[in-house]
């Protein structure tokens, strides 16, 4: 971790032992044990607010990327809805002058009959 090797951690065992004592050495060791809990906590925390400084960052360009896109789209294809008026969801063409209705169809001759019914299938035993 910090390039301390076994042989070394091993001598600093045995120094703590003869300077502190076995009497004091085990609660020595764990208020050791909680600051480096502590420092290790203040680490996450800092590594956590950088974090999340980034994604924000990334957020805001991702978001200012989508406008520029957005605007651009809506320059090069204005919408529909407010250059042409709408029938049913089908643009209107441009007409010139008044608009008429089609005439009406002219009625059947009255010497057609109407079609026979399609042929229903044999009925099964």
């Amino acid at each position: 971790m910090f390039g301390v090797d076994t042989t070394e951690l091993l001598i600093v065992a045995v120094l703590a032992l003869v300077v502190i004592g076995p009497k004091e050495l085990p609660a020595t060791m764990r208020m050791v044990g909680g600051w480096i809990g502590k420092v290790r906590g203040m680490a996450r925390h800092f590594t956590s607010g950088i974090e999340t400084m980034i994604r924000e960052a990334e957020l805001e360009e991702m978001e200012k990327r989508w406008r520029e896109e957005n605007e651009r789209i809506m320059r090069e294809f204005p919408t529909v809805i407010d250059a042409e008026p709408l029938i049913g969801d089908q643009p209107m063409l441009p007409m010139e002058g008044p608009v008429e209705p089609p005439p009406p169809l002219p009625p059947p001759p009255e010497d057609s009959k109407p079609a026979d019914p399609p042929a229903q299938g044999k009925e099964l035993p």
